[in-house]
């Protein structure tokens, strides 16, 4: 691992404060659990370790350099703090492997992270020349260079259409095709000229970069980072205690659109039509804190400009609906 600082000072957590003080009533209890899903570089976790003395903290991350640092960030916090390798939907190995039933509180903070984007070799910030990675864990998968030089015309646009709702994804699969046919890709910088020739000038005086939603439709598609988020947030939700909180930060529609389903399905009654007694079993098993979803201050966003499209989804487990016994309690 290259040595590019201690990760507090390279990295503001998004909403940290507003998400302690969400997360509070749950983490405030005697024993509590808190599962940073997302860990990156520790600094929610550091939060909650600060603030919240009683806690322990179990951080995920696929990202082996993210967990190198967070280990040598949160040290001095010795055993309330555990680090596991994993992809965050695999709950059922990460709570095997640190010891516990459920959770007291639990954060996902989705997308990628400032220690991927701010390191030149991994290839998922546009504005750098890299090799075309984008891996969170570079020991497994495929790359986006594989995606490019390898995926069908038809793959390609569904790629960038789903994932980067890109409406221009014919034009710039037309002009993929016809590059790699003359030398595969490697290299962003590549792509990146490709991409300001395929999209029309007006959408780029008017959308943005040319770039920015192809690299997160292949980001994307690399991580499998929908399918994964579709699967770990209702293993969340079942993993947490009652009374517990699940806070999700998302960064585009795309993710708080899988992150709002899962908490609706959760707070409504489920009892047929027509029934004159609710049953306890049709309850609804969660409780939404946040009205919608809550967006940064604009002070913050001045302050971290990575936290502008940030979006904060918080529930609350108001009952139990495990149908599998667990070793411990399910409060």
């Amino acid at each position: 691992m290259t040595d590019r600082g201690a990760a507090a000072d390279r990295h503001v957590p998004v909403l940290r404060d507003r998400i302690l003080d969400l997360l509070a009533p749950s983490l405030e209890r005697p024993g509590a659990v808190f599962v940073d899903g997302t860990l990156g570089m520790g600094g929610h976790s550091a939060g909650v370790l600060e603030r919240f003395p009683q806690a322990r903290v179990v951080g995920i991350d696929r990202d082996e350099e993210a967990l190198a640092l967070s280990r040598a960030r949160l040290a001095s916090f010795g055993d309330r703090f555990q680090a596991v390798h994993a992809i965050y939907d695999d709950l059922e190995t990460v709570f095997a492997e640190a010891d516990i039933e459920r959770a007291d509180g639990i954060l996902y903070d989705l997308g990628v992270s400032s220690l991927q984007l701010d390191e030149a070799d991994r290839g998922f910030a546009y504005a750098q020349d890299a090799p075309l990675d984008m891996r969170m864990d570079q020991s497994v998968g495929i790359t986006a260079a594989d995606v490019l030089n390898t995926y069908g015309p038809g793959d390609l646009i569904r790629v960038l259409r789903d994932y980067g709702e890109e409406r221009f994804a014919k034009r710039i699969v037309s002009a993929i095709i016809r590059e790699r046919e003359r030398e595969p890709f490697t290299r962003s910088a590549r792509l990146v000229e490709l991409l300001r020739g395929a999209v029309p000038a007006a959408s780029q005086r008017t959308g943005g970069h040319p770039a920015k939603r192809t690299f997160q439709a292949l980001r994307i598609e690399v991580n499998a980072e929908l399918s994964v988020w579709q699967a770990a947030a209702p293993a969340a939700i079942e993993r947490l205690a009652v009374g517990g909180r699940i806070a999700v930060l998302s960064y585009h529609s795309l993710e708080d659109r899988i992150t709002k389903r899962a908490f609706a399905a959760g707070a409504v009654s489920t009892a047929p039509a027509g029934l004159p007694v609710e049953l306890p079993e049709h309850r609804p098993y969660l409780r939404l804190i946040t009205r919608g979803a809550e967006e940064p201050t604009e002070a913050e966003k001045a302050e971290n400009p990575r936290s502008a499209s940030a979006r904060l989804r918080v529930a609350e487990r108001t009952r139990d609906t495990s149908t599998r016994e667990h070793g411990g309690t399910a409060r």
